[in-house]
């Protein structure tokens, strides 16, 4: 692993337990002014930066969570996260759990030079198991 996915698995480990210990300081540290969650679902939702932080601390609780495989990549001043990610969450009460796929992309500017969560995007996995070897069939690289 590199240092630059390590610092990018880090951060996305501290997004989350700041999540579960609704931290609202350290979740609007770590997101960028222009931050997006995006629900991939059939009827797609969109959170702001202002939203998302209301409602983690409030509304959508987050109580354990678990990465599956990781995958990791850098596009200069971008970086990518993607994951299944196993969650115990609750919005408004209401159980929200099991596993989805999260894409994350973090930017690195300002004067600190820091990373930054731009956008999160969740949606559930396809559970069509002859999709991802079809998908695969399609690689010229092989």
């Amino acid at each position: 692993m590199t240092n630059f996915e390590s610092t990018i698995e880090a951060l996305e480990h501290q997004w989350m337990r700041a999540w579960i210990q609704q931290d609202r300081k350290v979740m609007k540290a770590l997101a960028a002014r222009s931050f997006i969650f995006l629900l991939g679902s059939e009827k797609a939702a969109i959170l702001d930066r202002a939203s998302w932080l209301e409602a983690a601390g409030s509304r959508f609780i987050c109580e354990s969570y678990r990465f599956g495989n990781v995958y990791v990549r850098r596009h200069g001043k971008i970086g990518v996260f993607a994951s299944d990610l196993t969650i115990e969450a609750s919005i408004d009460g209401h159980r929200w759990a099991g596993t989805v796929w999260i894409v994350d992309l973090w930017k690195r500017g300002g004067l600190r030079q820091r990373w930054n969560l731009l956008e999160r995007t969740v949606s559930r996995p396809d559970p069509d198991p002859d999709l991802p070897a079809a998908i695969r069939s399609m690689q010229l690289w092989r």
